[in-house]
């Protein structure tokens, strides 16, 4: 018999024999669908599965939180400014200097600079302070079953989490992270952390809350994987005129046009070739004039991690920063 989770199941056992309240998910008819299909595809056992979800209820704070997500910031004067603060910067030198052989490994086998982990971790959780406080499983399942504009993808989610789960020998009840799902130290979600994450520490299994290791080697990993080419450029300033190059400024993160086509439409950026493939990213502030820049093939890798021109933007400026700060030997 295929284990589901051998950390959890004596608690699971302890309370299948209660009478669960109707809001539960066991009995609902899409979640009994759920079900069949794991066990169908996976081996895991119906009624283990059954008495999980007679413990997993909706809970509402999720859904208000991911149709208003606070993070959600209209400028990006305003959204740079979340990032870009002299505590996270300071906060970024100490954990670069506190890793600074496993970020060094890490660049060097993967090839991502340790200022853009290093970026994305401070972004994400402040270097590992702030993880989540919701059970990944309730919070998976409420928007898998009770938030229908993204219900597939959450689905396939709280697939990859039991997978997850079972196969690295997690309590499915004990983890806890983001509103969506994502936990961790660099907040992975689920169908990434069976993708990307990595054992860096060696130590046989990988454990991205507790191990500040395997958070890095998965952070530089996960961007390899989607493409980072080791010593490119990521982002250029940029100035433009006339009107030319407002068609380009499509909202695409994409390298799609050269540099030199961007240029005959009068958008001028210094730091890569004219053959060079590149996306126009106008990053928007209402009342004040937009911010150019020309992304490269390494800025739409970091949407990977993010799919937004803000992130990116915020996580390379957070990098540069860092990179400035940082002093080896201190």
């Amino acid at each position: 018999m295929i284990r589901l989770l051998a950390a959890c199941l004596a608690a699971i056992a302890v309370c299948a024999s209660a009478q669960e309240p109707s809001s539960a998910y066991g009995q609902r008819p899409e979640v009994r669908e759920f079900i069949g299909e794991l066990v169908a595809r996976h081996g895991f056992v119906e009624t283990e599965l059954v008495r999980l979800f007679s413990r997993v209820r909706p809970v509402p704070p999720i859904l208000e939180a991911i149709a208003a997500p606070s993070e959600k910031v209209r400028t990006w004067q305003d959204y740079r400014a979340l990032f870009l603060t002299e505590r996270r910067v300071t906060g970024g030198v100490a954990f670069w200097k506190k890793h600074r052989r496993t970020l060094a490994r890490a660049e060097k086998e993967f090839g991502v600079p340790a200022e853009y982990i290093v970026a994305i971790i401070g972004v994400e959780t402040l270097y590992g302070q702030n993880t989540g406080r919701w059970r990944v499983v309730e919070a998976l399942a409420t928007l898998a079953f009770d938030y229908p504009p993204r219900a597939a993808f959450f689905r396939q989610e709280l697939e990859h989490y039991l997978l997850l789960a079972r196969d690295e020998g997690l309590e499915v009840f004990a983890l806890r992270g983001s509103y969506a799902g994502a936990f961790g130290i660099p907040q992975f979600m689920p169908g990434s952390a069976r993708r990307y994450a990595v054992d860096f520490d060696g130590s046989g299994s990988i454990d991205l809350s507790k191990s500040t290791t395997d958070a890095i080697g998965s952070v530089a990993n996960f961007l390899r994987e989607h493409g980072w080419k080791p010593g490119a450029p990521v982002l250029l300033a940029a100035q433009a005129s006339g009107d030319a190059w407002k068609p380009f400024a499509t909202g695409s993160v994409e390298a799609r046009h050269t540099l030199a086509e961007l240029a005959a439409a009068g958008v001028q950026a210094e730091g890569a070739g004219p053959d060079e493939k590149a996306a126009l990213i106008e990053l928007a502030t209402p009342g004040a004039p937009s911010e150019l820049r020309v992304g490269l093939h390494n800025f739409y890798v970091l949407t990977r991690y993010n799919r937004s021109a803000f992130y990116a933007s915020a996580a390379h400026d957070l990098a540069r920063a860092l990179r400035e700060a940082y002093e080896p030997g201190k």
